[in-house]
């Protein structure tokens, strides 16, 4: 006999599980149905392994630059290359670390869901109506279940974008997964795909030690970013010694013993030791039985929502990476929340990406909030700009920083902050005083007249609010 549940939550990343808190909070009887562990791929093969990777990066970029602070290294004339060089990486023990870090994650995930009393199941689910979930067994977990529940939410994710004539082997043809299972640095890494995902990785084996090669089928790296932030990480990948093909677009990669051939669409060819495909990816929506329960996919296989995550079907709402409506751990984590509010009768406000803050771990980072450049100058919003150099910056000469900026919008007439772009070490981190400008309607004026360290990074983006400031 099917159990009855008044919550199911099909996916346990962070649209599912962060869902499932929210729902446990406010009274509900909360199921988690989760096929790949709980964190999902966010926890597990994405965020949380990917930047404890670039951690590990960061540290030989500061190796490589502090040869200008005076740092020397036993056997180093102190130049760059060579304060690089005096140190390497052991890729075995950094990934084993990362996938350590992932697994300890997501075991603290399970045991706070646990502790608020949600039911966890192993298994696949998949809809059968809009108020049923059937879970099938996997890896050895025997037979079917089936739970009925008032409110659905599906967050199972996406999967990486295969390539049909560059598949991936796991050895040598990677995706972004497998590459936590690579024993030893890569000679040289072909990374095709020069969006967030192939940037970060080149950005980071690049300062592990490897010789990186990006392919971008676009004119420059990086397309969805801001443009000039896009032009100062090109910059400094060219600078460091990667090579970057702009405009050539990746037709097959093949494997050839102990290496690969990257074939591109104009003929020419790329050789290496690895290639990391990064194309992009793919809603795991498939096989779930959305249409069915009156879900509505776009072309692309995505989970059509509104803004408080309803799907088209009443009791159905979905939250994450397989909405495709902006591929962050925050806004599935928002999505997932939003939905249980909505759905439980709480106090709910609908999602505003406006407010949203994005980062870009490279290195130097960049960071985002609120209305970009290319919205501004398409005349979607009227607004100033402002951008201050950071080799200005009193705290960025002290470390060593040349390359970066500080960039505000704000509106023409009202003087609110609209939006903003940091390009810079921890830009993660900088672009925190923007976000609350942006999500509180502070003007320029909010801004500068507010006390900032000296010296300090945060200071510029006191200062570019002084500059927008109006007389008139």
């Amino acid at each position: 006999m099917a159990e009855r549940a008044k919550v199911v939550v099909v996916g346990g990343g962070p649209g599912g599980y962060e869902a499932a808190l929210v729902a446990a909070q406010l009274g509900a009887d909360v199921t988690v149905v989760d096929a790949d562990g709980l964190g999902g791929a966010a926890v597990l093969t994405d965020v949380v392994p990917s930047k404890t990777l670039i951690a590990t990066a960061e540290v030989m970029t500061l190796v490589g630059e502090s040869a200008e602070l005076g740092v020397r290294f036993p056997g180093s004339a102190g130049g760059e290359r060579d304060a690089h060089s005096a140190v390497a990486v052991d890729l075995g023990v950094v990934n084993r670390r990362v996938k350590a870090l992932a697994q300890a994650q997501s075991d603290d995930i399970h045991r706070r869901l646990e502790s608020e009393g949600v039911r966890i199941v192993r298994g696949r689910g998949r809809l059968d109506g809009p108020h049923r979930v059937v879970v099938d067994g996997v890896d050895g977990t025997p037979g079917t279940t089936a739970f009925d529940a008032e409110t659905v939410l599906v967050a199972v994710g996406a999967h990486p974008r295969e390539l049909p004539d560059a598949l991936p082997d796991g050895e040598r043809i990677l995706t972004w997964k497998q590459l936590y299972d690579l024993d030893h640095l890569p000679e040289r890494l072909v990374v095709v795909g020069s969006g967030v995902t192939g940037a970060e990785f080149a950005s980071a084996y690049d300062a592990l030690g490897a010789d990186v090669v990006l392919v971008s089928s676009r004119d420059r790296v990086l397309p969805g970013e801001d443009p000039d932030a896009a032009e100062v990480i090109e910059a400094v990948f060219r600078r460091r010694g990667m090579e970057v093909l702009s405009r050539s677009r990746a037709q097959a990669v093949k494997r050839t013993g102990d290496g690969v051939v990257v074939t591109l669409a104009d003929g020419r060819t790329v050789e290496g030791s690895h290639c990391l495909v990064a194309v992009g990816s793919i809603p795991n929506t498939a096989g779930m039985g959305l249409g069915g329960a009156g879900v509505t996919l776009t072309e692309s296989g995505h989970v059509q929502v509104d803004r408080v995550s309803r799907t088209t079907s009443r009791g159905v709402y979905a939250a994450g990476d397989c909405t495709g409506v902006l591929a962050l751990a925050s806004v599935a984590a928002m999505q997932g929340r939003i939905a249980m509010w909505h759905s439980l009768g709480d106090a709910v406000a609908p999602l505003d990406l406006r407010t949203v803050s994005a980062n870009v771990f490279t290195a130097p980072e960049i960071a985002t909030v609120g209305w970009n450049a290319a919205q501004i100058e398409a005349g979607e919003v009227r607004a100033r700009t402002v951008k201050l150099p950071l080799a200005t910056n009193a705290r960025a000469k002290m470390q060593g920083i040349h390359d970066g900026f500080v960039k505000l919008f704000c509106g023409a007439r009202s003087q609110e902050i609209l939006g903003g772009v940091v390009v810079a070490p921890r830009a993660s981190e900088l672009i925190f005083p923007v976000t609350l400008a942006v999500e509180h309607r502070l003007t320029v004026d909010d801004v500068a007249q507010a006390f900032t360290v000296y010296p300090s990074l945060s200071g510029s983006i006191a200062e570019a609010a002084r500059r927008l400031h109006a007389s008139d």
